[in-house]
């Protein structure tokens, strides 16, 4: 009688951990009810999130999100302000001007300032893309561009071999040929010159100024060079491109220490007294940096 008490204990024992199986403690139907909760909760604290994002927290305004907006707003229009787009005349003579004198380590005078005009600088067309430097130039040159940039007959008496109209300087030759592709459209019949030291000798340069000479582009040492030999002439120069392009390290024509300090020689050998006199147009080409505001209203004082 004993062994048979204790054969039914053991399966009393087994069906009850059998029963006890069961994955879900709390039955299938409360714990459905606790995964929809948990997923509401989720979705309301998201809702809080993107209310505290407008300023709104319980129907009510947040200061602090208030503040936070504010900060967003001013970060955004500070980074809009460290650039120009499409800077003026005025925009641009600035920045020139606070470039010559951070280079040359000079502090020009009110007067000295007096002798630099805004038309002095060439303005691009707003209208059209900034990449289409061919098409801003037909502007520039207004009606006479096919004549003056396109032809490519000498004129005897009129034009000199070797001296271009439209002068386009920029930080290296890589960025030269860009800027070439860009006035394809007007160097189809007179081909411009590549006036850069890279894969080109300077024997070939000097070569091929000796015929017709509408656009000319390359870097400041080699233009330097070229009109040091009488090479390059600048009888029919009206217009001088300066690329502000800035390249992957942040460098620009301005700013990469030996192209800017080539640059700035090139300038004043040939070109300052050509600006101050009229004779020739400058036009920084791409957006600039914002022009800090003492150098500004120094010009002005």
């Amino acid at each position: 009688m004993g062994s048979g008490k204790q054969k039914n204990q053991k399966q009393l024992s087994k069906k009850s951990t059998k029963t006890h199986k069961n994955p879900s403690p709390l039955g299938p139907k409360k714990s459905a009810i606790i995964s929809n909760e948990t997923a509401i909760s989720k979705r309301m604290k998201t809702k809080t999130k993107k209310k505290k994002k407008k300023g709104i927290v319980n129907g009510k305004e947040s200061n602090f999100s208030e503040n936070e907006q504010k900060k967003e707003k001013n970060e955004v229009k500070t980074k809009n302000d460290d650039v120009i787009q499409h800077p003026t005349p005025s925009q641009q003579l600035s920045y020139f001007l606070h470039q010559y004198q951070s280079a040359n380590g000079i502090q020009l005078s009110s007067l000295e300032l007096e002798s630099y005009k805004d038309k002095s600088m060439l303005e691009l067309s707003q209208g059209t893309a900034q990449s289409n430097l061919a098409e801003h130039m037909k502007i520039a040159f207004g009606p006479s561009f096919k004549e003056v940039l396109c032809e490519k007959k000498l004129g005897e008496g009129k034009i000199d071999p070797g001296n271009p109209a439209l002068l386009v300087i920029s930080l290296s030759a890589l960025r030269s040929l860009e800027l070439l592709r860009e006035l394809r459209p007007l160097t189809r019949e007179c081909h411009a010159v590549k006036l850069f030291s890279k894969h080109m000798k300077i024997e070939e340069q000097v070569s091929f100024l000796k015929n017709r000479v509408n656009i000319a582009c390359g870097t400041p040492n080699r233009i330097k060079k070229l009109i040091d030999m009488e090479a390059l002439g600048l009888s029919r120069l009206a217009v001088i491109i300066l690329d502000m392009y800035t390249d992957v390290k942040g460098y620009s024509l301005f700013t990469l220490p030996q192209v800017r300090e080539e640059f700035w020689d090139l300038y004043k050998s040939y070109f300052h007294e050509r600006l101050l006199e009229g004779d020739v147009r400058i036009c920084l080409y791409s957006q600039i940096p914002a022009i800090p505001r003492a150098t500004e209203e120094a010009r002005f004082d």
